[in-house]
């Protein structure tokens, strides 16, 4: 029903801005000069209004598919299906701004990468279906457990499946995509894709690899730790290089990746409840961090530390909130990021995977510098307002409302966790 509805609605957006909002008319406004005015601007302002809406309810589709997979149809078609849907929408999404290169860019990135990691989960699940002769995922189950997963096949599509989750979830070595489309997109669009899309990208990550293709082996687990360090390591290593705040949070998201990786590498019951937890929390703070990005700082949207410059005192409840989210995603204590990675970490600890965990917390301990380093331009910089910029730093109150609701609901899960762990520990023991 869902491809039909697309299908429907794909012809219909495309006549629809070539009918509607490319309409411009020549107007003299002086005997010199000329532009080009939108003679029907309300077709646009309903694109935005209506099919953008519908845009954002696409990207969370996986987490729709994931849950249907487990209670309705359990079809690996399903998730190619959800995952599809979001990455199509996410492409739209971050080349909605036409006239601006860096979006085209970054969208241009996304849509050719993104095919290419189509291409691989396509193949691998073809191959998985040649060595099983199935698509259901508890017969995929039963047939490896019954043959034994070294047949060639069941080798290179469950290889291939890893190589395609990997993309999405921005896993090194396939992270590159990450840091140019952050930076092209709209910053409101780059604060839901951090958030929304990641969450969806995790929850299907962890129900094809820990329930759908039996990875026993140590092969598999050591490819995934390798995975996992790498991912840590990289992504906290190029942060600290970076100039502009979106790119340092890009590299960033990397880096968190990583830590749900950890849990992933572990398997156990607390480990992927936690990465539950941890998506949760991390589309909380990050989608904070973004949405105060986009928030206008004497008229202009910071992208670079200095334009944070002196951002504490121009702001000082905002800079209050950014601070939040700062310490949430180092993982301070009282915040919904310190509860994640306790609750990975230490099943990782309890599983016996030490050196696992040692890396973990010295990449966290390390992303203390470029993280502090946003509180430090705040509060101990002066920063000098650029000739003619505006300082009254009006807010809307929609914006500083979702920030304020964002805020609370970081604290929330830093301090009162017990019943959001329990919720994901129920749902995990029905699938493991």
């Amino acid at each position: 029903m869902i491809c039909q509805l697309e299908g429907y609605l794909a012809p219909l957006w495309w006549s629809f801005r070539i009918k509607h909002c490319r309409r411009t008319t020549p107007i003299k406004t002086s005997e010199k000069s000329s532009k080009l005015v939108d003679s029907n601007p309300k077709p646009c302002i309903l694109f935005k209004y209506l099919i953008l809406p519908q845009l954002i309810v696409y990207t969370t589709t996986p987490l729709i598919y994931c849950n249907q997979s487990v209670l309705l149809l359990k079809y690996k078609y399903t998730h190619f299906l959800g995952l599809e849907i979001m990455s199509i929408s996410s492409y739209i999404l971050v080349g909605m701004k036409r006239k601006v290169a860096e979006a085209n860019e970054a969208a241009l990135k996304y849509l050719l990468l993104g095919a290419f990691s189509t291409g691989f989960l396509l193949y691998g699940i073809s191959l998985l279906y040649g060595a099983t002769g199935s698509t259901l995922l508890p017969e995929i189950i039963a047939e490896i457990k019954q043959n034994g997963a070294d047949n060639p096949l069941v080798v290179v599509g469950t290889a291939l499946v890893i190589i395609a989750m990997s993309f999405k979830i921005a896993v090194v070595p396939f992270h590159m995509w990450t840091p140019d489309v952050y930076t092209g997109a709209p910053t409101p669009v780059t604060g839901f894709l951090s958030g929304a899309a990641k969450a969806a990208g995790f929850a299907v990550f962890v129900r094809i690899l820990l329930t759908g293709i039996p990875l026993e082996s140590a092969n598999w687990e050591n490819l995934l730790w390798i995975l996992a360090v790498l991912t840590m390591t990289v992504g906290n290593v190029m942060a600290l290089r970076q100039n502009e705040v979106k790119r340092m949070l890009a590299f960033s998201s990397i880096a968190h990746a990583g830590y749900v990786m950890v849990a992933v590498v572990v398997g156990s019951t607390s480990a992927i409840s936690g990465v539950i937890f941890y998506s949760c929390a991390y589309a909380l703070m990050g989608t904070g961090a973004f949405g105060i990005l986009t928030i206008r700082d004497a008229g202009t949207i910071p992208k670079t530390f200095d334009d944070l410059a002196g951002y504490g005192k121009r702001n000082p409840f905002l800079a209050l909130l950014m601070t939040l989210f700062i310490f949430s995603l180092v993982g301070l204590p009282l915040t919904g990021g310190f509860i994640g990675k306790l609750q990975i970490f230490s099943a990782a600890l309890q599983d016996g995977w030490i050196w696992l965990t040692v890396i973990g917390i010295l990449n966290s301990a390390l992303s203390v510098y470029y993280y502090l380093r946003v509180v430090m331009y705040m509060y101990m910089r002066e920063g000098a307002l650029p000739e003619g910029s505006d300082d009254s730093n009006k807010t809307y109150g929609f914006a500083l409302t979702g920030l304020i609701g964002t805020a609370a609901a970081v604290l929330y899960l830093g301090v009162f966790p017990d019943q959001i762990l329990e919720l994901a520990s129920e749902s995990i023991r029905a699938l493991l």
